[in-house]
């Protein structure tokens, strides 16, 4: 069996980081609001798939490092790529209250601050 090489993992880290930039109090609170659970795409229930992701970012935010498994990282992976991918769609003028921008926070990053 190959050892695990963790660079991999330290990088999935490290760029989780830098799109969360969201505290899990601030994640938490935000998760509760109306505006929260209006966005974003369901599929098998009445959450949407951005709001449970959310709920599993705060469960990360908790953790220790030594503590995250393989489908902790590949969620981090997950996360970074919505980020990226979201942000490429910003919409003209002001996002204070829109709905691209609650998506975004229902992933952990709050692309006004």
């Amino acid at each position: 069996m190959a050892e695990h090489d963790d660079s991999g993992d330290r990088a999935t880290l490290r760029d989780f980081h830098s799109v969360v930039n969201m505290t899990a109090s601030q994640l938490e609170k935000w998760l509760q609001t109306e505006d929260s659970k209006a966005v974003g795409q369901k599929k098998d229930s009445n959450e949407s798939v951005g709001h449970r992701s959310g709920r599993h970012i705060i469960t990360l935010l908790h953790k220790k490092q030594a503590e995250f498994t393989a489908a902790d990282y590949e969620h981090m992976e997950k996360v970074v790529g919505y980020v990226h991918r979201h942000l490429k769609q910003r919409p003209d003028g002001d996002i204070t209250d829109t709905r691209w921008r609650f998506s975004l926070m229902n992933w952990g990053h709050d692309p006004l601050k």
